[in-house]
């Protein structure tokens, strides 16, 4: 009989070393990073037009990415997506506006790649997700008690608040008024109702390449995850779930504080995108549902299908400019067809890479 020790020497020698897992773990981030310097090297060359379309994709991927988490892996019902994305990019704007001011005298863009200008943003950027984070945590913990349409009406509250709110600010501060204001008057000269225009643009495809990689490579993860699996429990049937020894509200909470903590990513990126003007009314119910519906479409627990539908209904308004008089009615006819034949959405609960296997969907 073997001893202890010569089990454990074998055990040894055929684990990989850890220096070996470290690079294979990093592989497809160093990937994502490669194919977010040569989007932003080639990409403009075809013209501003499919420039901002790649942008608006990669927003969209990262908003029904997230989503998918809370929607489809935990099966809640959430339709308050766009007021966390909302959050994200007001606290990101106060950050890169009045921040620019407070470094540098100026709200100018710094246009220097990778210059102080973006590491800017980019912190703006993480404390924003985390703001939403904190807010989902804040709606989440009380509210995730409840279930279906009880808890989609709470988030759909939470989100008409949030938009309300930022319609009640004062207009953005500038020139003299910039200089003299408090830190308390900085916090709500947001813009109001006009919203807040004057924020630095320095969302760029790379950048967006970069947040969707680490969206995507978080989503998969936590997918095959322990968390994860106690997710896709809880979304199949909460009782046993619980019966099992998960948490259940707490493994709700996890989930809501992480997809919102995307939401306000997305939404920093999308505050600072070229020629946008950051309106609460343009992040309101229908933005929520418009994100509803790329989860749904890919597929409830696929991030495959999530980045898929995201594309897809990113383009197909694009495609049916020609058409302008009935694109919306061409757009809906085109869901219903896609629900009635394919109920489960693209995907199903399965990603692209599983679609050969035998398991249905």
């Amino acid at each position: 009989m073997a001893r202890p020790t010569d089990m454990a020497d074998a055990a040894r020698r055929l684990s990989p070393p850890l220096g070996g897992s470290i690079p294979r773990s990093l592989l497809p981030l160093i990937l994502g990073v490669i194919i977010a310097v040569l989007g932003q090297l080639l990409v403009p060359a075809v013209g501003d037009f499919y420039y901002t379309l790649f942008i608006n994709i990669g927003i969209n991927v990262i908003l029904a990415v997230s989503l998918n988490i809370v929607n489809g892996l935990t099966g809640q019902f959430s339709i308050g997506h766009a007021g966390f994305m909302l959050v994200g990019g007001y606290v990101a704007g106060i950050i890169t506006y009045y921040g620019s001011y407070a470094l540098w005298g100026s709200t100018k863009v710094i246009e220097v790649f990778l210059g102080p200008g973006e590491w800017l943003f980019v912190a703006g950027s993480v404390v924003g997700g985390l703001v939403a984070a904190a807010c989902g945590y804040l709606v989440g913990l009380p509210s995730l008690r409840l279930r279906g349409d009880y808890l989609a009406i709470v988030t759909l509250g939470f989100g008409e608040i949030v938009r309300v709110l930022f319609q009640l600010t004062t207009p953005v501060l500038k020139g003299d008024d910039l200089a003299a204001a408090s830190l308390g008057q900085k916090l709500t000269s947001l813009g109001g109702a006009q919203g807040f225009g004057a924020i630095p643009r320095y969302t760029t495809l790379f950048w967006v390449l970069v947040f969707v990689t680490l969206s995507l490579l978080v989503a998969i993860r936590l997918k095959r995850s322990t968390y994860g699996r106690a997710f896709l429990a809880i979304r199949e049937n909460e009782i046993a779930a619980e019966a099992m020894g998960v948490n259940t509200t707490q493994t709700k909470v996890r989930a809501f504080v992480l997809s919102a903590f995307f939401a306000g990513i997305a939404g920093s990126l999308f505050a600072h995108q070229l020629a946008t003007n950051l309106n609460p009314r343009e992040l309101g119910f229908q933005k929520s549902f418009d994100v509803v519906i790329m989860v749904v479409l890919g597929g409830m627990g696929s991030v495959s299908g999530a980045v898929v539908a995201a594309v897809l209904l990113t383009i197909l308004p694009e495609l049916l400019r020609e058409v302008s008089g009935y694109r919306m009615i061409a757009y809906a006819f085109l869901l219903i067809v896609m629900m009635i034949l394919r109920p489960q959405g693209i995907f199903g609960v399965r990603e692209l890479w599983e679609l050969g296997g035998k398991k249905k969907s």
